[in-house]
């Protein structure tokens, strides 16, 4: 997908342009200057033309602060992936000497670069935008990030400049493309985990917590399968949410996980599995997640195989889907190889299809190794198994969905399955197949009624796990 990248001296209204370009609120807005720090990629498409907006931290050469550094260097490391670059200046403030700088650095790309002046929100403010004729760059385009002024304008001379499009280009939406969520605490090391899994300073590391603010979608293939790696700003208690910025940082870390496949909730090893983790483990989950935890920084916290058991057997106590506990460390790359395999195979897991016969022998097992309870039906339909002392009987197994996987058990009486044997099932089915971690749910059909090789058959409400 073709890459156009948007730069800019700080607070001149970049993610606001794009918001406004890609029709979303994907990029994180706010009048304090310098909340944009990483480059976050967002989809846009304009008269069936599909390419992505980065969006990048303001940049300020004069700013001597290490964190500004590293702003600049993904500034101009979104330039050097992108096929066209929009500088955004503010025509309200005129031209300043960042402006120049930026145009400097601009008109020795080998991109072709459009200048846009945005906050022109009126018809008066227009003529505002020709005093950036002076930076040589070409006719400025009046837009206005507020209003939209100017923004189809601006979308036609973005792909009018874009390359060819390349036919038979990867989807990243298509089968097979696990989509990672890297989520945690703040500073607990998901940005240097994420780097470690890229081999190369993706996104900007720092000692301050919450330096990640956007969440940031990165491509990365693993011995020839498409990974998404999503990178998301640190995840803190609502009690703790006071900045409105990091209120919208923690809304965005959300919804990474609503549209990922997998979760690795990254912990600190020297804390331990927390509340707070297990808390966000829950979110991933509920959010149709595979899910691990990953306690990082083990190296350096020198934890002993029984610290790792007792994690573990935590774990498994306090969540219902038991997602697996593994160690690693960013720094010194220790088993970071490992969390990708674990986070392919978590990801088929959740698309994988189990074979019908291959269900009802495991259904037979496991009726022979706990009998289905007897107790008086309860209503329901004439001819389902009614009567004091009956037994209920599992008769019929077979999967209906995936991602999350569904599975139909026909029963002779939905009444009769109590909530501890709708667990027994499933625990029997996650321990059966590997699906520590992966929400599934079991529906209980009662024999008789439509649905139970059907799409959306009735739900049995003690069987269903999301979480």
């Amino acid at each position: 997908m073709a890459k156009v990248a948007i730069l800019g001296y700080p607070n001149v209204g970049k993610s606001s342009l794009i918001n406004r370009l890609s029709g979303t609120r994907e990029a994180v807005v706010h009048e304090r200057p310098g909340v944009t720090r990483d480059r976050n990629e967002i989809e846009c498409e304009w008269n069936g033309r599909r390419f992505a907006l980065i969006d990048t931290g303001g940049v300020d050469f004069q700013d001597e602060d290490p964190l500004s550094g590293s702003i600049r260097d993904q500034a101009r490391a979104g330039l050097a992936e992108a096929q066209v670059a929009v500088l955004v200046v503010d025509a309200r403030a005129g031209v300043r000497p960042g402006d120049e700088e930026l145009a400097d650095l601009l008109r020795r790309a080998e991109v072709p670069v459009i200048l846009a002046a945005n906050k022109c929100d009126g018809v008066r403010d227009i003529p505002l935008a020709a005093e950036f004729y002076r930076l040589g760059l070409g006719e400025p385009l009046a837009v206005s990030a507020a209003q939209g002024l100017g923004s189809g304008d601006l979308l036609d001379r973005i792909v009018a400049l874009l390359p060819p499009a390349r036919e038979g280009a990867e989807d990243e939406s298509a089968p097979g493309v696990v989509r990672l969520a890297v989520i945690g605490r703040p500073n607990v090391g998901k940005s240097s985990l994420v780097n470690r899994f890229l081999g190369r300073e993706r996104t900007i590391v720092a000692d301050l917590a919450g330096t990640t603010r956007d969440a940031i979608d990165t491509p990365l293939q693993v011995d020839g399968r498409e990974l998404i790696l999503i990178d998301t700003a640190g995840i803190r208690r609502q009690s703790k949410v006071g900045d409105s910025v990091e209120y919208y940082t923690t809304l965005r870390s959300r919804r990474a996980a609503q549209r990922a496949d997998v979760a690795l909730v990254v912990c600190d090893a020297r804390d331990g599995v927390t509340a707070q983790d297990l808390r966000i483990a829950e979110l991933a989950m509920k959010a149709g997640c595979a899910t691990a935890l990953v306690l990082n920084k083990w190296d350096l916290f020198g934890g002993e195989e029984s610290d790792l058991e007792h994690e573990r057997a935590r774990v498994a106590a306090k969540l219902r889907l038991r997602p697996r506990v593994l160690t690693a460390s960013a720094l010194t790359g220790r088993h970071v190889a490992r969390l990708l395999a674990e986070a392919i195979a978590l990801g088929d897991r959740t698309l994988g299809r189990i074979p019908t016969p291959e269900l009802n022998r495991f259904l037979a097992q496991a009726v022979q190794e706990r009998q289905p309870p007897v107790g008086t039906r309860r209503g329901g339909r004439a001819g389902g198994g009614g009567g004091a002392g009956h037994r209920l009987k599992l008769i019929y197994m077979t999967q209906i969905e995936t991602r999350p996987p569904r599975f139909a058990i026909q029963v002779n009486s939905r009444a009769r399955v109590t909530r501890d044997y709708a667990y027994f099932i499933e625990n029997r089915l996650r321990a059966r197949y590997g699906m520590d971690g992966v929400p599934l749910i079991v529906d209980f059909v009662e024999r008789g009624q439509r649905g139970a090789g059907e799409r959306r058959p009735r739900r049995g409400g003690p069987a269903r796990a999301r979480g």
